[in-house]
């Protein structure tokens, strides 16, 4: 199996260095921040639709944004591609000692209980910070709301919960209570929402044909 990613590289490199791309040289990590946001969503769509096709192409435009990021901080001798890769190889091994040790385990939620155990074990140096300050704050509203309410412990919520913050007027606790009913429900909104957008999206198309 031949694998490219050394091309990848090889190829960024060029683009960033004398004679290559005016554009790609003028970026650095805060200008690409938008672009690794929306190559994530499209590769999203492409698995949500299960297109396999585009799935690779927009996996390879994800793959894309990992190499200029890490070409621009090879640049700054700050990590390299090669950092990238060793960091998860490792951090991978360490948090599945029942794959890669002898620890014994009695299905996935005896290893998510496990992963988050190693995790703050690994984390217990640092200076603590309230678990709902590590939420990114670039999420979607909907998928960050429902970190949020994960972290802040809020109830599950029901039916009745989202109805009487429908009654309240308040949109922005409407929703918060909607991502709440959903947590209790086992759905991720943010999914169910795309998902229910491309559905009306794809309803409004064949209407047009």
């Amino acid at each position: 199996m031949t694998y490219y990613m050394n091309d990848l590289l090889n190829v960024m490199r060029r683009l960033r260095g004398p004679g290559g791309c005016p554009w790609d040289q003028e970026q650095d990590h805060l200008s690409l921040r938008s672009y690794l946001l929306e190559e994530a969503c499209e590769a999203i769509d492409a698995l949500s639709a299960q297109d396999d096709e585009a799935s690779c192409e927009e996996l390879g435009d994800v793959l894309l944004q990992i190499a200029f990021h890490s070409v621009i901080a090879e640049e700054r001798q700050a990590f390299s591609y090669a950092n990238v890769e060793k960091s998860i190889i490792d951090k991978l091994i360490r948090r599945h000692p029942h794959v890669f040790g002898e620890v014994k385990v009695n299905g996935s939620a005896e290893v998510l209980s496990n992963w988050q155990a190693i995790k703050a074990a690994e984390k217990a140096d640092e200076v603590p910070v309230h678990p709902v300050l590590k939420v990114p704050q670039s999420l979607p509203a909907l998928a960050r709301a429902q970190e949020v309410s994960k972290k802040l412990a809020m109830p599950k919520g029901d039916k009745a919960s989202v109805a009487q913050a429908l009654n309240q007027g308040d949109i922005g606790e409407m929703l918060l209570a909607v991502v709440n009913y959903a947590r209790s429900e086992g759905i991720n909104p943010e999914i169910a929402l795309r998902e229910t957008l491309s559905r009306h999206i794809k309803e409004a198309l064949d209407a047009v044909e």
